[in-house]
């Protein structure tokens, strides 16, 4: 048998595009428009008093989160059952990722547990308006 020969190819390292940072002043303006969204639509929806005989997973609380340039929609579940490996967890149901420029790509959470997104370039308000009108970014 002969020896396959080795050939070189040129493979230029490709260096990912660096993701551009949020600006302070932005942050604020998410975070606060967004928490009104969440105590005014959210919150009301889909948190309720639990009955005495609970015996299913439910919702305490809704709120937000940033983390590098990502901004969370969180909520938090209370486990009543006897067999419950802890009183209560946290997850996480909706994103809005910056891209530049004052838009966001809007993504939920899919059973699945990968993100899917959804718009790749929304502004602030369509964003937020999406969060409260649309199924797919409810807890």
């Amino acid at each position: 048998m002969t020896k396959r020969q080795k050939d070189w190819v040129f493979s230029p390292t490709r260096s990912p595009k660096p993701k551009p940072r949020v600006p302070d002043a932005l942050k604020t303006e998410v975070t606060t428009r967004a928490n009104e969204v969440v105590e005014k639509v959210l919150k009301p929806r889909h948190i309720q008093l639990p009955s005495d005989n609970q015996q299913f997973n439910y919702f305490t609380d809704i709120f937000t989160r940033w983390y590098h340039s990502y901004f969370y929609f969180c909520s938090t579940y209370a486990c009543p059952g006897p067999n419950a490996l802890s009183p209560t967890f946290e997850s996480r149901f909706a994103r809005m990722e910056y891209v530049g420029n004052n838009r966001f790509a809007l993504a939920y959470m899919r059973y699945t547990g990968q993100w899917l997104d959804l718009y790749p370039s929304l502004s602030l308000d369509e964003c937020l308006r999406a969060m409260s009108e649309e199924g797919f970014f409810q807890p």
